[in-house]
C-alpha cells in the first residue's frame, strides 16, 4: 500500500499504523502529523494517507525541509499552491502582510512590485523590521520571505505602477493583489486589469483603516475577475490612520480569497 512519508511515496503493509511507521523510520519523532492534523493517539493508515514525522527543535536538511514546511496543509493543496504565479502590486500593510501569508502556504512565485522605500512610520503595521528602513520594499520583502521560506521563487520590480505599465508588468501572472495606498493608483490598476487583461483575476481593499469594528471587513465578489475586500467606508484620513489589526484582517482576507480561486473555489 502506498503512502506519503514526509511527502516521499512509501510502501506499506495493509494494517499498518502511523505509530508502527513512526517506530521504524523515526523512532524519535514526536510530532505525527496525519493529513494535516497531528495525533495523539495511534490511528491505521489508508493508501495515499501523507504522514509527516517531526522531532522538535531539530533542524531538517533543505531536502526535507520543504514537506516539513506543509505539513499541517489540507492534503491536495500544495499541489496548485505550488503551480501559481501571483502578482502583489503594494507592499505596504496590506501588500507586506499578503505576501507573507502567500509565503506561508507556499506559493510557487510571486512577482513583488513597489517602487519606495521601508521608513519608521512603516512598521506599525507592514512586515519589516527596523534594519530594512531605507531598503527598497521589494527587496526587504524578499529577504523576509527567504526566511520564511525558501522555496518561493520571487521576482521583484522597483517600479512606480501606472497605465502604461501594468498590462506588461503582470502578464505572466494568474492573479492580482491590489495592494496600493492611493485611491487614484487603487483605480486606475483595478480599470486597467478589468479592461486590458480580463482574463485575469484582481483582488482589491478598500475601508480599513481605524479600530472599527472586526466584522464589518467582508470578502465581496463584485465580477467573475475582481474581488473586493474591505468596509467600504473607513478610509484612512485625518484623524482616522491605519494600524496593524485592522489592516492584518484584510490582508489575509485577500491572501485567503487568492487561496480559494487557486483551489478553484470561485465564491466568497
Amino acid at each position: 500500500m502506498k503512502i506519503f512519508l514526509n511527502e516521499r511515496k512509501f510502501e506499506i503493509a495493509e494494517g499498518t499504523t502511523a505509530f508502527q511507521v513512526r517506530d521504524i523510520i523515526k523512532k524519535d519523532a514526536d510530532i505525527i502529523v496525519l493529513n494535516g492534523f497531528i495525533i495523539k493517539e495511534d490511528m491505521p493508515l489508508k493508501e495515499n494517507d501523507r504522514l509527516t514525522l517531526i522531532k522538535r527543535g531539530e533542524i531538517p536538511d533543505k531536502d526535507e525541509l520543504e514537506a516539513l514546511l506543509i505539513a499541517r496543509h489540507t492534503p491536495g493543496v500544495h499541489e496548485k499552491v505550488k503551480k501559481a504565479y501571483i502578482g502583489i502590486a503594494g507592499l505596504g500593510g496590506l501588500g507586506s502582510n499578503v505576501a507573507i501569508s502567500l509565503a506561508r502556504i507556499g506559493i510557487g512565485r510571486l512577482l513583488l512590485v513597489d517602487f519606495d522605500v521601508v521608513e519608521p512610520s512603516n512598521l506599525n503595521r507592514q512586515q519589516y523590521f527596523i534594519k530594512h528602513i531605507g531598503m527598497y520594499k521589494t527587496c526587504a520583502m524578499k529577504d523576509i520571505i527567504f526566511q520564511i521560506n525558501p522555496f518561493v521563487n520571487v521576482d521583484i520590480k522597483n517600479v512606480y505602477l501606472d497605465e502604461n505599465n501594468i498590462t506588461e508588468i503582470f502578464k505572466e501572472v494568474d492573479i492580482i493583489v491590489e495592494a496600493l495606498d492611493n485611491p487614484y493608483s487603487k483605480a486606475t490598476l483595478v480599470n486597467t486589469v478589468l479592461n486590458k487583461i480580463p482574463e485575469k483575476v484582481v483582488v482589491a481593499a478598500s475601508g480599513l483603516a481605524g479600530y472599527f469594528s472586526n466584522n464589518t471587513i467582508a470578502t465581496r465578489k463584485i465580477k467573475d475577475n475582481f474581488y473586493l475586500v474591505g468596509d467600504g467606508i473607513n478610509e484612512a484620513k485625518v484623524g482616522c490612520g491605519l494600524m496593524a489589526p485592522r489592516v492584518g484582517i484584510a490582508a489575509n482576507h485577500q491572501a485567503n480569497t487568492v487561496l480559494r480561486i487557486i483551489m478553484n473555489e470561485r465564491d466568497v
